[in-house]
């Protein structure tokens, strides 16, 4: 009787799976639809005419942060009292400073992070969601002066821990770099020239990054997927946030 009432248990949950990954897969192909439409009708006319469906799109990823946000609080405990809403990045862009006067983002993004969500200095979990191109990045974008000044310096004195992390099997099979841009061309004054990992220095992001495929978009796993890849990236936030939390 037990094993049946088990059994039972199991092929429910397995229902409820399917009916789970279902329903975010036809999420995901919304709002990848919604925004390749934006994309080429990016204008507050067309967005005013769909509106309503902006919303269905807006509340879709707004369920899907949720759901990340408790898969990452799994592995990594310090996400379990982020909210989404303080995460989620908005569509409308500032166009006050740029030649590009489009009002919208034709992606959307979410930094899942603590102390501040997407405005947050700690290293997070970002999830980009775009007609052209899903992705997902770990660690920490942008760091005011002072932090990556420490940053780099932390680099330099755990070059032996960092190394172990992004060479390990988990990590490397997700991340093969850093994020390069705005990188220097020497490397910064006060560390010696011959460093062995002087490109690490060079960095001004420590943010890796992973981009999906279209099958593994369109897949009925591609919350679990993204799961397991920022898992992997999990011990380098552990890494920088170190420091992150000693100069706060």
């Amino acid at each position: 009787m037990k094993k049946k009432g088990l059994l039972v248990r199991l092929c429910l949950n397995f229902v409820l799976y399917l009916s789970y990954a279902k329903i975010v897969l036809m999420s995901v192909e919304n709002i990848l639809s919604f925004l390749k439409e934006l994309k080429t009708n990016n204008n507050r006319e067309w967005f005013a005419e769909n509106k309503k469906w902006f919303d269905q799109v807006k509340t879709e990823f707004e369920q899907i942060s949720k759901q990340l946000i408790i898969d990452i609080s799994k592995f990594d405990e310090e996400i379990k009292h982020v909210e989404a809403k303080d995460c989620i990045f908005r569509i409308y862009r500032d166009t006050r400073f740029s030649h590009d006067k489009t009002p919208y983002k034709t992606h959307f993004g979410v930094f899942v992070a603590t102390a501040g969500g997407r405005k947050s200095q700690r290293g997070g979990y970002y999830i980009h969601l775009d007609p052209d191109g899903c992705f997902v990045g770990v660690g920490v974008w942008g760091p005011e002066p002072n932090l990556l000044k420490a940053l780099r310096q932390s680099v330099y004195d755990n070059i032996d821990e960092l190394n172990q992390i992004r060479h390990s099997q988990e990590f490397s099979q997700y991340f093969s770099e850093f994020f390069q841009e705005d990188k220097l061309k020497t490397v910064p004054a006060g560390f010696p020239k011959d460093f062995p990992d002087a490109e690490l220095l060079k960095l001004k992001h420590y943010l890796v990054d992973y981009r999906f495929n279209d099958e593994q978009v369109k897949s009925p796993d591609f919350m679990s997927v993204m799961t397991n890849v920022l898992k992997c990236g999990y011990p380098l936030n552990r890494f920088l946030n170190y420091t992150v939390d000693e100069i706060k």
